[in-house]
């Protein structure tokens, strides 16, 4: 036969914070006696919390509230390390390399542009070429005011995770956003490795 379990201190003085809270469903049921019971450590006393500010279905929250935790995507791209030479990663973030070819994704959806994104830069790859363009658009303002935010150009977020993993990282040298006279924001440029 198992020995029963008794309450620890920790779970006692949580049963009483829950015991104080509740309704008794049967007011007229004595209590028993206070040395029948437990003896637990001294109970803390429940602080009262600031009452919540009233507020509507609908309304405007008084502070702007970002629901995007990550650096901006240009923040993170200009903080990655030069892989390349820098006097060609200068040139080139300037616009003044020309790319070698260029692929055009914006009106794709992600299950679309990921296929033709990876088979371009492979392809690209193994024909030596060493810097293309990878045009996404800037992307629409869809956010539709629900609770979980639609963050702004997919396809223009999505490309450089799918540059910097497998199976395209390892064709990959270098990604930083193009230059304004190459699409500017809603493209990137991405320096390939040397054919080998």
């Amino acid at each position: 036969m198992r020995k029963p379990r008794h309450l620890s201190a920790e779970e006692r003085a949580l049963w009483d914070r829950v015991a104080e809270r509740a309704t008794p469903l049967h007011p007229n049921r004595e209590e028993p006696a206070p040395d029948a019971l437990p003896i637990s450590k001294a109970k803390k006393p429940i602080m009262p919390r600031d009452p919540l500010p009233d507020f509507r279905v609908g309304q405007k929250t008084s502070a702007a509230r970002r629901h995007d935790v990550m650096r901006p995507l240009v923040d993170r791209l200009a903080a990655a390390p030069v892989n390349m030479d820098n006097k060609s990663f200068g040139k080139m973030k300037r616009g003044k390399l020309k790319p070698e070819a260029r692929i055009d994704l914006h009106g794709m959806t992600m299950a679309e542009a990921h296929p033709e994104l990876a088979s371009f830069i492979m392809r690209s790859q193994s024909m030596g070429r060493r810097l293309v363009l990878v045009i996404t658009g800037k992307g629409k303002d869809r956010d539709d005011g629900g609770p979980i935010p639609t963050r702004h150009g997919i396809l223009r977020h999505q490309v450089p995770q799918w540059l910097a993993l497998p199976p395209l990282s390892p064709f990959i040298l270098q990604v930083t956003p193009a230059h304004l006279k190459h699409g500017g924001h809603g493209a990137y440029y991405v320096y390939l490795r040397r054919n080998r």
